[in-house]
């Protein structure tokens, strides 16, 4: 497979979901998420590829849970997402923006594109916790906002593997490039 290069100032990694509470969740995974996705950031940071991370998080109560979202009922019973943070193994930098969503999406409702916009950055390295979940409607949208889109496969997660697996070799195939973790350092050298 042919990866076409980026252009390190116009590339953003977009690291989703990698937060305390969600990890707590998947411990067998865990550790190995941690450091796939580590040696990720601190190639990234290396290149000169700007790092973003993205909360799913809630205030006490839940006043941003509609009664009509399903999603967000689950969550609210999980009881989780309010005080958490972003995991401290992947060595996250002060100057490392944090989006805070509300919905599964991290474009949903966020200042998210205009950062990005901003920044001149038209190319989206993206990871994140769950497929099904902040992967597959993030992608949907950076997709149909016309960023150029790249996905580590070895870098998410979904407890379904079917479904994730499914999911990297259709929906995301098709509006993405889906790299290993080795394909991604290797970009990013």
């Amino acid at each position: 497979m042919q990866i076409p290069a980026i252009i390190p100032a116009k590339t953003a990694l977009l690291v989703m979901h990698y937060q305390t509470d969600i990890l707590a969740l998947f411990p067998s995974v865990a550790p190995t998420l941690l450091g796939n996705t580590r040696k990720l950031c601190d190639a990234a940071r290396a290149n000169g590829v700007s790092v973003y991370f993205a909360k799913f998080h809630f205030s006490p109560g839940y006043r941003e849970v509609s009664p009509l979202n399903k999603n967000g009922q689950g969550v609210k019973k999980l009881g989780l997402f309010v005080e958490d943070q972003i995991s401290p193994e992947l060595g996250r930098r002060a100057d490392e923006p944090i989006i805070i969503a509300h919905r599964a999406s991290v474009f949903f409702g966020t200042d998210l594109q205009v950062r990005l916009s901003a920044q001149g950055i038209d190319t989206l390295i993206m990871v994140g916790i769950a497929s099904t979940g902040v992967m597959l409607s993030s992608v949907a949208y950076g997709s149909d906002a016309d960023f150029r889109l790249f996905t580590v496969k070895d870098c998410c997660y979904d407890p379904d593997q079917v479904v994730h697996d499914h999911l990297f070799s259709t929906a995301f195939e098709s509006r993405t490039t889906v790299l290993s973790l080795a394909d991604a350092l290797a970009l990013l050298a």
